[in-house]
């Protein structure tokens, strides 16, 4: 790396030698004073190159000589570095400098590449160009940095001290867009005046749609400009125009308007859907309003923020509202509904507060608000059940305690269900070992029972409501509040294992719980009336229960060995397991009451409550299981050690019971229930249960064994059968290094991974999805079977088109169940989705064709919004 400055220093050297070498000659010899002059053969070499002025005056009291060593006003701040891969070139008879080759300048935080550079040392400029190769073409053109900023230029002249700057042929990115110019001026406030230019989205040489325009005014980090412009796409001109044009251009959140999709609902009208604005307010909060117009009338608006604080929490809020007019007033069909409904999403970094956390997940609207919402997603159509939960938990580090606080909703949208516990408390203490520390007393057996047995505790408080969605209203506020109900309940759980033979576990436990009513009931029989009434009484009620529990399970294991060409041996693992229940009859808060033919009836005063009654009749059960699992071991050339493991069987298990209390019908139904892979793509799960009694002719169990009825040990009264089968075309680690290998913020990959609905992954060429179910039911002569077939996938045509779809059968209907089918097309800097619909009660079609963002442009993963008509 050389230096201008080097230069500079040589030129003072010949002017040291040139005079002040005179001057000491005479003051030596103690002649009078001589005037000096410059000399005429020391070249003029600009004060502004070499940092210095160099200036020869008489002092009148001294005859030593001095310089004046001021530095000039028109001197440069920094100095100025070149470097040249070919060869440098200087000419002191024009003051210039000629790079060639890979050549480079830097002065601060500028920097300039080309093949061939002229530096300029009287007026402080560089000029830049390209050199022509062999074939005529133009190489090693100008590329010119500063800061943040770079520009790829045709030839380009920049002056040091103004900073300003001409540019021929100049392309550079500014934000998301990318910039244009046959001429450029730029300034020495980094502003960039262009001429002849456009601007575009697209990242390639030759774009495939531009905004030309004669002029454009960019400021950095602000805002890009523009006079009259008119859209082309390939080059060519379209009819596309307007008087001016503004573009956001700062690094972070822009504000802007959101442009609306159009489209035709054969019920709702022509619409737009989805335009609005952005706002983004900070670089931690953003907020976006959208809203659809239907030309029948109908309308929707949505309202969306996010906020993030990294380390510490991130979230999002939508609201929507929709005015659904079906047909036209004046028809007797017309219908109106208004639908609404909120979703809140948040969640604390786990860093944030070690201990603390808080998370929510709501969930909350009106009943056919998906089924009537012009924007809902299909997950959300074919739901039925919505549920949210906000929660609070605080674990007390370094102590055994954990607190927790939330509140809790679910909604059915077909029968109107509404359920919400708010709040809920509960406070739990780990289990202690009070003898954990004492020392060894009495034999092994004895050891491991004291020193294992463990105390904890856990209590809850509760206040529910269950009511139905057409109830909730604020005129209806009190009675909603006089239908909740409350309560709090303890338990003590008690228990300790140790082993039996070495090879069998034996854990016994005791558990006590109390339930606190704060609402109780009381039943009387009116002789006037004669009618049942019922009170509900304020106060605190205790009731406490008790049960007793151990269980026995152990271990066997068994190999067969087989000497055969690929089948080297099976391994069969058997769990067994024994348990023993038993609780005694308490009757807590029994009350009784006559009716009208004197017959004395019992109730409990805890009917109804939260937490039930506390009451329970005396019970004794040995319970029965038997838990079974099947592995292969096969030679395999693909694994390091020759052998490859294949299970059979992961679960088949079996489960039964005995009722030592009752006196007839003591046998439990034997329950089975398995699940295996077969193979690497398809997975089976099957269950059922085996009941051993007989029926009577009403079709109720009676004290009779199926085997004395009808000769057979069983009676198979429910059965199911899963098959699920999934392809994935692709390697799955390239799919995972294509995707970390481009480039997305944090913040945008954790909203695609929790939204994948949502997006369209072009890294898997093909996917197939089948799942088949079949449900047999028989619990006395009448038997139901019902079977549902589903089918979904994707396929990549080719590198930018993808097909997927939908659908399913129904076997009762005879016909196909929801079906919709998505083609997306990756246009580079455009992309195109179609969804089509073709039949059923959300029949219909949308076609989108948009510019897109460039930020998730190399994640290959595109947006994707299905959207929706109502026809009854």
């Amino acid at each position: 790396m050389r230096s201008i400055s080097i230069i500079s220093w040589v030129f003072i050297g010949i002017m040291l030698i040139t005079v002040a070498l005179p001057s000491t000659a005479n003051a030596q010899e103690g002649a009078e004073q001589v005037e000096l002059k410059p000399d005429s053969l020391m070249p003029s070499v600009s004060d502004t190159i070499i940092n210095d002025s160099l200036h020869v005056f008489e002092d009148t009291n001294s005859v030593t000589t001095k310089f004046d060593t001021t530095i000039s006003k028109d001197a440069i701040e920094s100095k100025v570095e070149y470097i040249a891969r070919d060869s440098m070139r200087f000419d002191m008879s024009v003051e210039k400098i000629y790079l060639y080759g890979e050549a480079q300048v830097n002065y601060e935080n500028i920097q300039l590449n080309a093949d061939y550079i002229e530096v300029d040392l009287t007026k402080n400029t560089v000029t830049a160009n390209g050199v022509e190769d062999s074939t005529g073409k133009m190489i090693g053109l100008p590329v010119f940095k500063e800061g943040a900023q770079e520009y790829e230029a045709g030839k380009m002249v920049y002056n040091f001290d103004t900073g300003k700057g001409k540019i021929s042929e100049v392309k550079t990115q500014e934000g998301e867009g990318y910039i244009k110019g046959n001429e450029v001026k730029k300034t020495g406030t980094e502003v960039l005046y262009i001429r002849n230019g456009y601007y575009t989205t697209c990242n390639l040489d030759d774009p495939h749609f531009s905004l030309a325009t004669s002029k454009l005014k960019v400021i950095p980090g602000d805002k890009i400009v523009t006079g009259p412009t008119l859209m082309k796409i390939d080059d060519v001109p379209t009819p596309l125009a307007l008087p001016f044009g503004f573009f956001p251009n700062s690094s972070g959140q822009s504000s802007g308007i959101l442009i609306p999709t159009y489209g035709d609902s054969r019920q709702l009208g022509f619409f737009l859907r989805d335009g609005g604005f952005y706002w983004g307010i900070n670089e931690y909060l953003d907020a976006s309003i959208t809203g659809d117009i239907y030309s029948l009338g109908s309308w929707a608006t949505n309202v969306e923020t996010r906020y993030r604080r990294r380390y510490r929490y991130n979230g999002n809020l939508n609201f929507s509202y929709s005015n659904i007019l079906s047909t036209y007033r004046e028809f007797p069909d017309f219908t109106e509904s208004n639908e609404f409904f909120v979703r809140w999403n948040h969640s604390q970094d786990t860093k944030a507060r070690p201990g603390t956390r808080f998370s929510a997940n709501v969930n909350v609207g009106s009943r056919t608000n998906f089924q009537n919402n012009l924007n809902s997603f299909t997950s959300d159509y074919l739901t039925n059940t919505f549920q949210s939960g906000i929660n609070y938990s605080n674990s007390f580090p370094s102590k055994p305690f954990n607190l927790s606080v939330s509140a809790r909703h679910n909604q059915n949208t077909q029968t109107g269900a509404f359920n919400v516990t708010l709040p809920e408390v509960a406070f739990n203490v780990s289990r202690l070992y009070p003898f954990k520390s004492v020392g060894k007393i009495g034999n092994e057996w004895w050891r491991s029972t004291y020193q294992n047995l463990g105390i904890s505790y856990s209590g809850s408080a509760t206040n529910q409501l269950s009511t139905n969605d057409t109830l909730l209203s604020i005129n209806n506020f009190d009675n909603l509040v006089k239908d909740f109900r409350n309560g709090v309940q303890h338990n003590i759980p008690i228990s300790t294992s140790f082993k039996l033979l070495k090879h069998a576990n034996i854990s016994p436990s005791f558990n006590y719980s109390e339930v606190w009513a704060f609402k109780t009931i009381r039943r009387g029989f009116d002789p006037t009336t004669r009618t049942l009434e019922q009170d509900t009484l304020i106060g605190l009620e205790r009731g406490g229960t008790y049960n007793f529990n151990t269980a026995l399970t152990t271990k066997f294991y068994s190999m067969y060995n087989y000497r055969s060409k690929k089948l080297i041996a099976l391994r069969h693992v058997m769990t067994p397991s024994i348990s023993f229940n038993y609780r005694p009859e308490i009757n807590t808060g029994e009350r009784t009451y006559t009716d009208t033919t004197g017959t004395e009836i019992t109730y409990s005063i805890f009917e109804g409550g939260v937490y039930g009654s506390p009451n329970q009749r005396k019970s004794g059960r040995v319970g029965f299981g038997l838990l079974n699992n099947i592995e292969i071991k096969v030679k395999s050339e693909k694994d390091s050690t020759g052998v490859k493991k294949i299970t059979l069987l992961e679960n088949l298990g079996f489960n039964s019971g005995y009722e030592l209390t009752a006196d007839s019908l003591n046998w439990s139904p034997l329950s089975f229930n398995g699940r295996t892979r077969i193979g690497q793509f398809l997975s089976l799960n099957f269950n059922g249960a085996l009941d051993p009694y007989g029926l009577d002719s009403a079709g109720r169990k009676i004290n009779t064994t199926w085997q004395e009825q009808e000769g057979k040990l069983f009676r198979l009264t429910s059965a199911s059968i899963a098959l699920n089968f999934s392809l994935r075309g692709g390697n799955k680690a390239n799919r995972e290094k294509k995707k970390s290998s481009k480039f997305a913020t944090e913040e945008e990959l954790e909203y695609i991974n929790n939204n994948l609905d949502r997006y369209v992954d072009f890294t898997v060429p093909w996917s197939l999805n089948i799942g088949y179910n079949i449900r047999y039911g028989k619990p006395a002569f009448e038997e139901s079977i019902t079977q549902t077939f589903n089918f979904s996938g994707d396929l990549s045509v080719t590198e930018n088109w993808k097909v997927g779809f939908t659908s399913g059968w129904d076997f009762e209907q005879q016909e196909f169940t929801y079906t919709s089918l998505n083609i997306n097309r990756d246009l580079h800097c455009w992309q195109m989705a179609i969804i089509w619909i073709p039949y059923g009660p959300r029949q219909s079609y949308n076609l989108t064709i948009n510019v897109k963002a460039s930020v998730l442009q190399d994640l290959k993963l595109n947006r994707r919004r299905d959207f929706y008509d109502v026809i009854q």
